[in-house]
C-alpha cells in the first residue's frame, strides 16, 4: 500500500461506522425499496426518508463536502471508501445525502454561490429536503464537446431568457427536484471557453416543460431516472446566473472532476458486490457432478475479476490524490483514465457474475442487470470513452514536445 493511500483515523472510523449502517438498516430494507417504488414508480420510496433522520443521528451525512461547516471535512481520497461502500446499493448514496447529481450542484453552490443562491437552494440541499438536476447534453448536437451547447441565455433587461431542449437530464423527473443548473449559451461571439453560462432555473418556472423519461436498457430509473427538457422562453431573475455570465464552461469542468471520481468509486463498489455474488453462486450450485467454484474458466473469471478491481481501485484512489493536491485541472489525465478504466473493468465482472448465474443473472432476482445497464451507460455518461481516451493521449504527447 503506498503512503499517501493509508486513510486518516477519522476517515477509518466513518467507513466503520458506514459498513455498520449499511449492513444494518440499507441492505435488509432493499426489498422494501425495490417494493414501494414497484407500487409508485414516480413517488419517493418512504424507506429512504426514514433512513435519512437515522443516518443524519449517525453523523453519517453530506460526507462528501470537504468544506467541515457544512460536510464531514474529509478530502477527495478519505471519502474514496466512504463512496465505494455506498455504492453497493442503489438506494444506498441518498440515505446519506451523498447521490448525484445533487453532490455536484451542491459543490457548485458552496463554491461559486452568492449568499442569496445558497440561502433559497444550497440550504435545502444540505438538509435533504429537496432535490436537483444538472442540465447540459443536448440532443441536437455532440454534447461530449461541451462548447457546442446551442441552449441560449439571452439578457432581456434585468431578466434572463432561456430556450432550448436537454435531455438525459438525471433526476428531473423527481417530484422532489425543485432547481435545475441549466448550461447554455449566453455570448456567441465570445472566446470559445467564455460563451456559456450556468444559471439557476426554478423547475416551477413557467415554460419548463418535462417532456418524456427516458430508460437506460428498459430500467427507467424511477423515482430518480433521466428526462428530456423542453425550456420555452423561460424568464428567470438575472441574478440567477452562477459565477458571472461567461463562466459556465468553466464551473461545468470543475464540478465534473469530483463527481467522475465519485461515479467511479460508486461503480467499483457495486462491481464488487457483483464479484461477491457471483463467488457465493458457484460454491452453491453443483453441475455435471462438480461444484461451479471447481471449474477452471470460473476459477479464472474469479481472479481476473480480483485482479482487475484492485488495480481500478489505486487508479481511482491516485486520481483523488492528485485532485486533493492540485484540483481539476492538474488531475485531469488521473480522472480520463479513471473514466475509461472503471466502467469496463466494472462491466466485465459484473458481466462474469450474470454468466455464472445463468438465467437468474438475467432477471429481476438480483441486482446483475441494472447494475450492468449502469455500468455500461458510464462509459458514456461525463463523457464517452473516445474523449477521456483522447485526453490521456494528448497530454501524455504533449511531455514530449
Amino acid at each position: 500500500m503506498l503512503p499517501w493511500l493509508g486513510p486518516s483515523p477519522r476517515a477509518r472510523e466513518l467507513h466503520e461506522r458506514l459498513v455498520a449502517f449499511l449492513d444494518q438498516h440499507v441492505y435488509p430494507n432493499e426489498a422494501r425499496w425495490h417494493a414501494q417504488i414497484a407500487e409508485e414508480r414516480w413517488r419517493p420510496p418512504p424507506i429512504v426518508e426514514e433512513l435519512k433522520p437515522k443516518a443524519r443521528a449517525a453523523g453519517l451525512w453530506n460526507l462528501f463536502l470537504p468544506d467541515p461547516e457544512v460536510g464531514a471535512g474529509l478530502s477527495t481520497l478519505e471519502y474514496a471508501p466512504l463512496c465505494e461502500a455506498m455504492g453497493r446499493s442503489p438506494m444506498a448514496p441518498e440515505v446519506f445525502n451523498c447521490s448525484a447529481p445533487d453532490t455536484g450542484n451542491m459543490e457548485v453552490l458552496a463554491r461559486f454561490g452568492t449568499p442569496e443562491q445558497k440561502t433559497r437552494w444550497l440550504g435545502p440541499l444540505l438538509e435533504g429536503e429537496i432535490r436537483s438536476c444538472f442540465a447540459m447534453t443536448e440532443p441536437e448536437v455532440a454534447s461530449s464537446d461541451a462548447t457546442n451547447i446551442r441552449t441560449s441565455i439571452t439578457r432581456v433587461g434585468d431578466a434572463l431568457v432561456i430556450t432550448g431542449r436537454k435531455w438525459w437530464i438525471s433526476g428531473a423527473a423527481d417530484p422532489r427536484c425543485e432547481v435545475a443548473l441549466v448550461l447554455g449559451r449566453s455570448d456567441s461571439e465570445a472566446p470559445r471557453h467564455r460563451r456559456h453560462s450556468l444559471v439557476l432555473v426554478p423547475m416551477d418556472t413557467a415554460g419548463v416543460h418535462v417532456r418524456r423519461t427516458l430508460d437506460v436498457f428498459g430500467f427507467d430509473g424511477a423515482p430518480h431516472g433521466h428526462a428530456e427538457l423542453m425550456f420555452d422562453a423561460v424568464r428567470i431573475p438575472g441574478d440567477h446566473v452562477i459565477l458571472g455570465e461567461g463562466r459556465g464552461f468553466e464551473i461545468a469542468q470543475n464540478r465534473l472532476g469530483p463527481g467522475r471520481v465519485h461515479h467511479c468509486m460508486r461503480l467499483l463498489g457495486l462491481a464488487e458486490r457483483a464479484l461477491e455474488l457471483l463467488c457465493r453462486r458457484v460454491r452453491e450450485r453443483v453441475a455435471f457432478g462438480r461444484p461451479l467454484a471447481d471449474q477452471g474458466t470460473i476459477r479464472a473469471d474469479i481472479a481476473s475479476s480480483r485482479i482487475e478491481l484492485d488495480q481500478a481501485r489505486l487508479l481511482v484512489l491516485q486520481a483523488a490524490h492528485a485532485l486533493d493536491r492540485g484540483g481539476p485541472q492538474a488531475a485531469r489525465t488521473e480522472i480520463a483514465m479513471i473514466k475509461v478504466a472503471v466502467p469496463g473493468t466494472a462491466r466485465r465482472v459484473i458481466d462474469r457474475a450474470i454468466q455464472a448465474h445463468g438465467a437468474a443473472g438475467l432477471c429481476q432476482d438480483t441486482i446483475l442487470p441494472a447494475a450492468w445497464a449502469a455500468a455500461r451507460s458510464l462509459q458514456i455518461a461525463d463523457g464517452p470513452d473516445e474523449v477521456h481516451r483522447e485526453t490521456v493521449a494528448k497530454l501524455e504527447l504533449g511531455k514530449y514536445e
